[in-house]
């Protein structure tokens, strides 16, 4: 079976200071992946390094397509989803018009841009409430599940995110849980990555546990 997402020897340095280290490792269709690391550790590099938002060497795949011939434009069109740690809304566009950017830019067809909307409404039920709201007006946690909403628009192999619980009250990180569990079961074969501080809050959920430390990959493990 050809991998999801693949690394290979894949290193980043900043400001000539190393910052991924021969970083290597594989995720097949399906999988839910936990990268674990303290902050620092290269948890963010390494999913800007999927993204293409950084100078690397190595070689980093999608479904077996070298991503180093892709501009970082045009990676989000391969099915890959992203959504930051700092959310990155547009606070003067509605709830519905965050979502539904993505799609306006990779030129989704009216019906195809309607369906994905609507199964991101399936997964987030709570975002079809918000949806007229201005985005600028919603809580701190709630633009979590807006920019995972987003993400989603174009997320249809990979969907990255970056410390999704960060900041969010225990109520709303149960929330956020539920609507990546019905988000893996409503599609099996999408490959979820999500990075975390704390292993704990994702013990339950990922499958396969990535543990970075300074930059290099320490322990691979099977939940």
């Amino acid at each position: 079976m050809t991998a999801m997402l693949d690394f290979e020897k894949v290193n980043v340095a900043i400001a000539d200071a190393p910052v991924l280290r021969n970083v290597s490792f594989s995720l097949p269709p399906g999988a839910t992946a936990a990268l674990i690391g303290r902050n620092g550790a290269g948890k963010t590099t390494t999913v800007r390094t999927i993204m293409g938002f950084t100078k690397a060497s190595g070689t980093v795949r999608l479904g077996g397509q070298d991503l180093g011939h892709v501009p970082p434009h045009r990676r989000p069109f391969l099915g890959i989803g992203y959504a930051p740690e700092d959310r990155r809304l547009f606070s003067a566009f509605t709830v519905e018009e965050n979502i539904l950017l993505p799609g306006r830019v990779a030129k989704l067809s009216a019906n195809e841009a309607r369906r994905r909307l609507e199964r991101t409404y399936s997964v987030l039920p709570e975002l079809k409430d918000l949806a007229s709201r201005p985005a600028g007006s919603v809580s701190g946690g709630q633009g979590k599940m807006v920019a995972l909403g987003r993400a989603l628009m174009l997320g249809t192999r990979l969907v990255i995110l970056d410390e999704p619980f960060q900041g969010l009250a225990p109520v709303l990180a149960q929330r956020y849980a539920e609507a990546l569990r019905r988000l893996r079961s409503q599609d099996r074969d999408i490959t979820l990555l999500i990075t975390e501080s704390n292993p704990k809050l994702l013990e339950t959920f990922a499958d396969v546990t990535l543990t970075i430390e300074r930059g290099e990959i320490e322990s691979r493990a099977l939940a």
